[in-house]
């Protein structure tokens, strides 16, 4: 028995039902997740790169898009515990290029820029409220790192009711082995996962 089967076997893995109205999320595609020097590497920039047409397909839909930052205070006096497991975190202050999303993905006037200072797009943020105030039931997820503010936005979305998809060729990881690892978890246990060639079948 494979591991897919084990999954299979325990009733998990099964698709999770198309939501009415689908926003994008694009998790810390920011200038440090894609510099291999700071917090980048592996397959995130070619993730970004793969992210600009998904973008533009929401835009040109007019779906809401919602880009995250992981931002610190100057001082690093909202620096939390994961700052001692992860000291550079503190680097991520508003001053820093670091800190901003990449140029080839820039934000519009109007779309929404969540700043956070946890791996979750959701913890301690108005995302939620957001989404259902835009009568948004369902999430498609871009961005890094897969294993780890992708995986941990997406296991908040579903644990708040909306229905989450991750785009798989547009999210990246530093190393691809907890990248495939996390991949294939969340297809088990909290999304579904699409290609970005994939994407017209989950917004029409």
């Amino acid at each position: 028995m494979n591991d897919t089967d084990i999954y299979r076997n325990q009733k998990m893995g099964g698709m999770i039902g198309k939501g009415r109205r689908t926003a994008l999320i694009i998790v810390d595609f920011v200038n440090g997740f894609i510099d291999p020097e700071v917090f980048g590497g592996g397959n995130t920039r070619d993730a970004a790169e793969a992210t600009v047409p998904v973008l533009e397909a929401f835009r040109a839909r007019n779906l809401p898009v919602v880009f995250t930052r992981i931002v610190y205070a100057d001082d690093g006096s909202d620096a939390g515990i994961w700052c001692e497991k992860v000291p550079r975190l503190r680097e991520l202050t508003d001053s820093s290029p670091a800190s901003h999303v990449i140029d080839m993905l820039k934000p519009r006037a109007g779309e929404t820029v969540i700043r956070k200072t946890q791996a979750s797009a959701f913890f301690d943020t108005n995302l939620g409220s957001l989404l259902r105030g835009l009568n948004v039931d369902a999430v498609a997820v871009a961005g890094a790192t897969t294993s780890g503010c992708v995986r941990a936005t997406v296991v908040d979305a579903i644990s708040a009711n909306f229905r989450p998809t991750v785009i798989t060729d547009c999210v990246g990881d530093r190393a691809l082995g907890p990248h495939e690892a996390n991949l294939f978890d969340m297809r088990q246990k909290y999304a579904n996962l699409v290609t970005s060639g994939e994407l017209d079948a989950l917004l029409a």
